[in-house]
This record gives structure tokens, sequence and C-alpha cells, in this order.
């Protein structure tokens, strides 16, 4: 368990170190540097799972399973290729006035917090310190989006608060709920170990249970963004900067997701329905849908891309609630991909917008004329979002298609009926801004579009052919979820 230790304490210095050391020239290296470090201490964990199987540190406190493992490494990964792009991005903000020294200290001292919340999640065991850590995320996200202090940020900023907040005490009380049930079969002192109580599902009040996950669904499901509990989510993402887009797309969408499945997982264990599944089937095809609608009427391009990111989410839980092997698994893969593909997109996004001057869509036109790479990033980054074959999205949702015509046939229209709105809306938007006339005045800037490159060549390798290791780890990852294989 030192590597997991090592995955919270790095960012948890980090934090201290960018608050005390205030800003300077170096600090976006800096940055980068933690976030790296974070990166290889990720990856000997996920060795040491590979290795051993489910880890449990002595005192059950932390829990590491071939699940949590991948996305605790995903986690690191998007947040270090973002801060590749973050250091020279944000110094470019401060060079326009946008930002000063204080508000940049406050930016990379909470992009770790952030961090530091997200892995808590992943590792904990304890289902009241996901509650904490998912609470944490959002004070962190909360600072970030107000970052500009722009009447509009803030506003944004508390709009997010609030509804966040609401959700958040729905959640708590879900976990209440369970606690509830965890103490009438005994053990209160581990009542809301997530090992303990997976161990004892098939014991536990499945009428408890059952009435605890709507509120869980509805508290994390408005962290993931689920219609009609999106509201906070196009806000946050254009008012704030854009590396938190990137990683709140990319990170924080994905880990409330995979608190909601930790539950479905114990609701399932202790009920013979599939009252679970259908919740999540319901809300994430209506999320699916709505999103898909709404892109066509988007005038600002972060907003649109966050449209995308309630569309995706919708599609995960959707594929989650069916459940069952090939579900789950195109679920996972669906997770990565597109965590991978949008947080590449908001780096384009985020480039583009300092090219034009503008976030709004119709004002961004001709950036493969006055800036090729950016142009081609942007255009090749929203191919891939749109499910274009050969790239790693293609794969996932046309797994999600196979199994919703194995399952639930009848649905089958609607996903292909979203699907292609959702293309529609976002090329509608993109072809003027990628190959329209070039504004007189508009010139290239300083652009790091790394990142872009290794997530988009990613994708594209997981759509052509999935290397056996993560095979065999979304494998793993499925039959535990499924509730073919022990804890």
């Amino acid at each position: 368990m030192i590597a997991a230790y090592l995955v919270l304490l790095i960012p948890l210095v980090g934090i201290f170190y960018f608050a005390l050391a205030g800003h300077r020239a170096d600090t976006g290296k800096v940055n980068v540097r933690f976030n790296g470090i974070c990166l290889l201490a990720t990856i000997w964990l996920a060795i040491n799972v590979l290795n051993q199987g489910t880890i449990i540190s002595s005192g059950k406190a932390f829990l590491i399973d071939p699940f949590n493992v991948y996305l605790i490494v995903l986690t690191a990964f998007v947040g270090f290729t973002t801060s590749i792009f973050s250091s020279p991005y944000m110094a470019h903000e401060k060079e326009i006035g946008k930002l000063n020294d204080r508000r940049l200290k406050l930016y990379h001292s909470m992009f770790q917090g952030f961090m530091l919340a997200m892995y808590l999640v992943l590792t904990t065991n304890n289902m009241g310190i996901m509650w904490v850590a998912m609470e944490g995320a959002t004070l962190a996200t909360v600072l970030l989006v107000s970052l500009y202090r722009t009447p509009e940020s803030i506003e944004a900023a508390w709009k997010y608060f609030i509804l966040c907040g609401v959700g958040i005490a729905q959640a708590l009380f879900g976990t209440i709920l369970l606690y509830y049930a965890a103490v009438q079969i005994g053990d209160g002192e581990n009542a809301l170990l997530w090992s303990v109580l997976y161990e004892n599902a098939d014991k536990l009040n499945p009428e408890i249970l059952e009435i605890a996950f709507v509120f869980l669904l509805i508290g994390y499901g408005t962290k993931i963004g689920l219609v009609p509990l999106h509201n906070w989510l196009p806000d946050a993402h254009s008012e704030g900067p854009t590396p938190m887009s990137a990683v709140l797309s990319g990170l924080l969408l994905n880990d409330a997701l995979y608190a909601v499945v930790r539950n479905k997982m114990l609701v399932d264990g202790a009920t013979d329905s599939n009252m679970a599944g259908f919740l999540m089937m319901g809300f994430g095809m209506l999320s699916f849908l709505v999103a898909a609608i709404l892109l066509h009427r988007q005038k600002d391009i972060k907003r649109l891309f966050s449209y995308s990111s309630i569309e995706h989410m919708g599609l995960m839980t959707f594929a989650f609630g069916i459940g069952g092997p090939l579900a789950t698994f195109a679920a996972l893969l669906h997770m990565t991909v597109h965590s991978l593909t949008k947080s590449a997109i908001f780096v384009t996004v985020g480039h583009a917008a300092q090219l034009a001057g503008t976030q709004r869509i119709d004002q961004i036109r001709g950036l493969i004329k006055t800036q090729p790479k950016v142009g081609w990033g942007l255009l090749i980054g929203t191919i891939a979002i749109a499910g274009f074959p050969p790239f790693g999205v293609f794969t996932s949702e046309f797994l999600v298609l196979l199994a919703t015509m194995h399952s639930y046939p009848w649905l089958a229209p609607l996903l292909l009926l979203g699907i292609g709105i959702a293309f529609a809306g976002l090329f509608r938007h993109i072809q003027p801004m990628v190959y329209g006339d070039r504004p007189e005045g508009q010139n290239p800037i300083a652009a790091n579009l790394w990142p872009v490159t290794i997530h988009l060549a990613l994708v594209l390798w997981l759509g052509l052919a999935i290397p056996g290791f993560l095979a065999n780890w979304f494998s793993q990852a499925t039959l535990l979820i499924s509730g073919s294989t022990p804890l």
C-alpha cells in the first residue's frame, strides 16, 4: 500500500507547497513535476494490483481493486498531461492581464487539491470518506471556476456550489441510510466500509438499500451531470479556466459515476431486482438524448463540449445500468476514451479561444489557416468524440449498441437517433470554426499541443486494438462489477 499512500501524499504536499511558496516563473513546471511523480506512483500501484489482485490496507481504510486502479492511473495521466498544457496557457492568461500572481498561486494549489480529492474518492474503502472527498472536490472546483472573478464566473461558481451542494446533501442522506442498513446486521464500527458491505450484501435490508440508492443516484448524479440535474455543468465549463474544464470533464464526472456504480453493486447484491439498473438506464438515456438535442443551440464553444460531456456520461450511465459483461466492458472502455478525447478537445478549445479572443462560436473562424495544429487538433478531436471509426469512441459506442440490442432491442433506435443528432450538432458548429475565413488580425499563439497528440493517438490505438494488459484489466473489473467474481 506504499504506492497508494504516495498517490495521496504527493498532491497533499503540492497543496501546501504552492500555497506557501507563492507564484514564480517556474510554478507551472513544478506543477507538472508533481503530477508526473504522482503518475509514476499510480503505475507502481497498478503493477501491484495486477500482480497481487485486490489490495486492502491493514486498517481497511483503503481498497484498491481492478475497478478503481485503472481509474486512478487514468486520473493521474490526464492530470499530468493537463498540467503540461496548463503551464503555458496560464502564463498567457497572466500576460494578457486576466490573472495575477495571487490567483495563479490559488490555481496551482487548488489544482493539487482537486487531484487529491479525486484520488481519495477512488482509493477509500469508506463510503462516508468517499462522500467527504467528493465534497472536497466540489470546494476545490468552486474556487477554480471563480478564478477570473468576473460577474459571470462568480455566478457560475455559486450556481455550481448551490446545485452540487443540494445534490451532495442527497448523497449524504443515502449514505446515512446505507449505514442504517449495515448496523442492523452487526459491526457498527465497520458499517460504512465498502468491502464489508459487499461481502454481506445479501444480508442487508433490500428496501432500505433501494431507497438509499435513489438518494445516492440523485446526489452523485448531480456531479455526473445527469439531466435534469445538469444545469451547473455548462456554466462551470464556460466560465472557469480551460485546464479546469479538461480535468472537470475528464475526471470529476468519471469519479461521480464510479461512486454510483459502487453503490449499485451493493444494491444488486442485496436485491433480486434490477431496480438500480433501471434507474440508471432511465436517467442515462434521458441525459443522452436531451444533451444531444441541446448541442444544436449552443453559442459558446466550451458550453458546446460540456453538453457533449453530458451526452457521453448519460451513455455510460445507461450502459452500466444495463449490466452484464458486454455492457459493463463497453462502459469502462467508454470512460477511458471519453476522458482522453474530451480533455484533448478542451486543450484545443482553450487555444482556439485565445486565438480568437472569444469563446463565441460565431466569432471563431479559420483555425486551420491561422494555426493549423490547433485547427486540426479540434477537428480530429471532434471526429473522435462523435464516434467515427477507427477511434476508440466508435468501438465503445458500438459495444453499447450491441449490448442494448441483446438486452433491450427496442431502445436501440433511440441510441442511434441520439448519436445522429449529436453528430449533426457538433459538426454544424465545428466546420465553420475550422474551415471558415480567417478574421483580420488573428495571429498564431504559443501553444503546447503534445497532450492532444498523445491523447488522440491513444484513442486511435484503443479503437484499432486494445492492448492485452488493458483488456485483461477491463475484464477483471467487468467481472467484479457484474458480480461474477468475489472481492
